[in-house]
Order: structure tokens, then sequence, then C-alpha cells
């Protein structure tokens, strides 16, 4: 067989998440971790509604509602996405701002192929959040 070329791939556009209840899982990504609304649509014939979501960096997140969206099957090692990761400027900031809004984080650790520390919150439903803070000088 002969070598196929990879794909000209940019970089990642979005991540698509389903959150139980629209309103709580809104409230976190917007005022929580601060994303920018791009779009909101509530589609009728589907009971549904899509937030589309920015990162600084114009990456997106699709936050969508489904009624009776089946749970998590496990944490995190579920078969799948294993957890959405996001770099931060500031960690120690970062977590100070979590914890006004009452969201825990795990103990900070370092990461050894990177050297960067790291921490994982959950967001409503519970699907890990990985927080990435730039590696010590």
């Amino acid at each position: 067989m002969a070598s196929l070329p990879p794909l000209a791939l940019a970089g990642v556009h979005h991540v698509a998440l389903i959150g139980s209840d629209y309103t709580r899982s809104r409230r976190f990504y917007t005022e929580v971790l601060g994303l920018a609304v791009v779009n909101e649509t509530y589609r009728a014939e589907r009971q549904s509604y899509k937030l589309d979501l920015a990162l600084p960096d114009g990456t997106q997140i699709e936050l969508f509602s489904f009624p009776e969206a089946p749970p998590r099957p496990s944490y995190p090692e579920a078969c799948g996405l294993r957890h959405l990761a996001l770099r931060v400027s500031d960690l120690d900031a970062s977590l100070q701002a979590l914890a006004a809004h009452g969201v825990a984080a795990e103990p900070v650790r370092m990461d050894p192929f990177t050297g960067c520390p790291f921490t994982f919150i959950a967001d409503p439903d519970g699907l890990p959040i990985e927080l990435v803070g730039p590696r010590p000088a």
C-alpha cells in the first residue's frame, strides 16, 4: 500500500459537550470559566439548546442540552473523551477565582513530561476539566 499524505490539520476548531441542566451549565461555562457567547440557538424540534462559546484563541466549545441524555459511564476513565484541558496564564489566580465561585480543585501537580503545573476541576455534570499553567521559569 502506498504511503498516503497526512491531513493538513491546523488546530482544534471546537469541542462539543452535553449538559444535563442547560441553565446550570451555561452559567458555569460563561460566568465561572468566562467563555464568550458566540451564538445561542434553541432548536424546538429537538427540545435542545446549542450554545457556541469562544476561548481567547478562537477555539470554540459547543454546549448542547438534550432531554434525558444518558449519564457519563465513569469518571474519568470512560472510553472516549477523557477530559477537556484548558491553558491558563496564571494557575494560582485561576484557582482563587474558582474558589470564589465555590468550585473545588484537586491539589496542583507537576506534569513530569511538560514541567507544567496542572489540576482538575469538574463542570456541573462531572466532566473533568484540566487546567494547565505555564511552565515555571
